[in-house]
């Protein structure tokens, strides 16, 4: 009999974020596996295994009689060093609500992180015990992601303005201080005769940190700067295919998945260098760590068209190593291990259980 879960999120509430992104790829990739696990969605019901992809009051109120007959998992998708420098918030507001995030954590009986860094921080210095813990990356479906013929990308381009000879570098997400925008901007500045589009908007709106500034700036941007505001996800593959460089000018992160996106069309992936990335992503990627050093990379893919070549195959490389098949094998392999580790005494006392043996 399939092992139920009941997934509790309230990700997709909010647009523009790519919390919401990661969960709709999740919850997809389990649905596939019907012989293996039953999933509800945001359902009040008393499951084998709940699984909290955010972390919401009202889910940390209804844990203790949810997950009474079965085992809880929480989804890290932030921890505090993730989230300075992209909200505004009041000194002592701040603090409680970190404090509230990892008693989150420290409640669940399982956690899953998408950065096996984090495995350590969440170890070493919230002192989570290091077995409740368990990395398993972020996936991309290829069906919603991929790259599109030479005919659509002109059509794309055609649609956001674009000509179809410009060199166009591209990043994606909330516009925040943390993700490198002002950066971003020092690029465009410095390199006139390419094309830079940024997908996405203030998902949090005024208590965005730095808002009034970002936004000043947005409202009278460099004249080769395009910002497209925030694009529904089924929208996302265009933004991708009409670009040449997938760029992220972050100065922290965990799994970002635009990167999983950018390599499902095959884009070199220019990144911050960032010690975060080096156990995800290999040498499936270009690094600089500063504008001028992102500046170089630009103009060195742009010029040099077998250095284009060598990066755009390192991306593919990368989007076959998180392969749909790979992802699918550690998520199974998780929750059954997750299921086998509730008391056989609290599984019987489930609802689906007893009628499953009624059925019988």
């Amino acid at each position: 009999m399939p092992i139920e879960i009941n997934m509790l999120s309230s990700a997709t509430n909010v647009k523009g974020q790519g919390v919401g992104s990661m969960y709709m790829e999740q919850v997809g990739l389990i649905k596939e596996m019907p012989d293996c696990f039953t999933v509800f969605e945001n359902n009040v019901r008393l499951s084998p295994i709940t699984h909290y992809h955010t972390v919401d009051f009202k889910f940390f109120l209804s844990r203790p009689l949810l997950t009474s007959k079965g085992a809880s998992v929480g989804y890290v998708h932030m921890l505090p060093e993730s989230v300075d420098g992209s909200l505004k918030l009041p000194w002592l507001v701040k603090k409680a609500f970190y404090s509230y995030m990892i008693s989150f954590y420290k409640g669940m009986d399982f956690l899953v992180t998408v950065n096996p860094y984090f495995v350590d921080v969440l170890s070493d210095k919230y002192h989570i015990p290091r077995e409740r813990i368990t990395y398993i990356p972020n996936f991309v479906s290829g069906k919603g992601f991929h790259k599109v013929s030479t005919e659509k990308r002109e059509e794309f381009r055609r649609k956001y303005n674009i000509a179809p000879d410009a060199f166009v570098v591209m990043s994606a997400g909330q516009i925040q201080v943390r993700k490198g925008i002002f950066d971003f901007l020092k690029m465009a500045e410095m390199l006139p005769d390419v094309t830079f589009v940024w997908a996405g908007g203030f998902s949090f709106g005024s208590i965005t940190d730095g808002y009034k500034e970002m936004k000043a700036v947005m409202e009278n941007p460099p004249k080769n700067v395009i910002f497209t505001g925030i694009i529904d996800r089924e929208y996302m593959n265009e933004i991708f295919n009409i670009a040449d460089v997938m760029l992220l000018a972050s100065f922290s992160e965990l799994f970002p998945v635009t990167i999983l996106e950018g390599m499902c069309v095959h884009l070199p992936i220019l990144l911050r260098d960032l010690p975060i990335y080096k156990g995800i992503l290999a040498d499936y990627y270009l690094k600089a760590s500063d504008v001028d050093g992102f500046v170089s990379e630009i103009q060195r893919l742009r010029a040099d068209k077998d250095y284009y070549a060598a990066a755009s195959a390192m991306s593919k490389k990368g989007n076959d190593f998180y392969s749909k098949d790979n992802v699918v094998k550690m998520w199974k392999e998780f929750y059954t291990r997750v299921y086998d580790a509730i008391p056989e005494k609290k599984r019987k006392a489930l609802p689906s259980s007893k009628k499953l043996r009624a059925e019988k």
